[in-house]
């Protein structure tokens, strides 16, 4: 996959914002003295809705009146330093934000700089053109029903939701990517959207691998996965589907490592063979 240094502007203005959510509220109660000065000259008392800490997947961004829908797996997670990280559904961000109240200051980002599908790609050129200078930010609703809403002052916008985390048991994980050592592809031509595998609680594991389905014993010790034998249907499949089944036989098997990242699944085999693997929305 080619790779280049992209610019950091369009990254870094994503992550900052997210940071960003801030509201003010009139003085009033505990803490704000009998003036209501809040000790800045204000004379209000500023109050930070909980944006730290939260899975913000990237809903949409309004640019010029029209709507674009964000890529899958475009998010932002904001840390308790003011540091933001995520990604625009191909390329990775990191990037350093000041807050002033609702108002977000973006500073600069760091980013990966992958050649991406070309929806994407135009995607992350509409957030360079929206997101720069200061947003305004606003969280609004609780739970799996909180957004957060970033605002320029050309009223061009960008709505996060917020999402909990997948557990491993329970979940049924789409395969997404397959893994030989550092390199990563994509599903054999035809076949996306067939793999799937669930865990359950009990120390089983069933699914589908692309043509078959199977089942069979998964044992979970910390961030390790040990398969037992797969019991399996025994159907014929047109190529590109048994060539997904091969390769995913190869890495379940016997003892493997294994880490979630929030709604994203990856399995390591021994041999460096591995997959990827993601859960569904959550439901709100």
């Amino acid at each position: 996959m080619r790779t280049q240094r992209m610019p950091v502007s369009a990254l870094a203005v994503l992550t900052a914002f997210t940071l960003a959510a801030c509201g003010t509220e009139s003085g009033s109660g505990a803490g704000s003295g009998d003036s209501g000065d809040s000790g800045d000259g204000s004379g209000t008392v500023r109050t930070e809705p909980a944006v730290t800490g939260v899975h913000w997947n990237v809903s949409s961004l309004t640019a010029g009146g029209r709507r674009t829908t964000a890529p899958d797996g475009a998010h932002v997670e904001i840390d308790s330093e003011g540091k933001a990280t995520g990604s625009l559904g191909c390329n990775r961000f990191t990037a350093d934000v000041r807050l002033d109240g609702d108002k977000v200051t973006v500073g600069r980002s760091t980013s990966t700089g992958m050649a991406c599908a070309k929806e994407v790609q135009q995607f992350e050129t509409a957030m360079g053109k929206v997101f720069h200078g200061e947003l305004t930010a606003a969280v609004a609703g609780e739970g799996q029903a909180k957004t957060l809403t970033l605002t320029t002052a050309q009223g061009d916008s960008l709505v996060l939701t917020a999402e909990p985390p997948a557990p491993l048991t329970g979940t049924v994980w789409k395969v997404t990517g397959l893994v030989s050592g550092s390199v990563a592809s994509s599903l054999p031509a035809g076949t996306e959207d067939k793999a799937h595998l669930t865990f359950g609680e009990d120390g089983s594991v069933e699914g589908n691998l692309g043509c078959n389905s199977f089942h069979g014993r998964a044992t979970v010790s910390g961030s390790t996965l040990t398969f037992g034998p797969l019991a399996s249907t025994r159907k014929m499949c047109p190529g590109p589907e048994m060539k997904l089944e091969r390769s995913l036989l190869g890495v379940l098997k016997g003892k493997t490592s294994y880490e979630i990242d929030h709604r994203s699944l990856s399995i390591e085999a021994g041999s460096g063979e591995g997959l990827t693997a993601s859960a569904p929305a959550a439901k709100g």
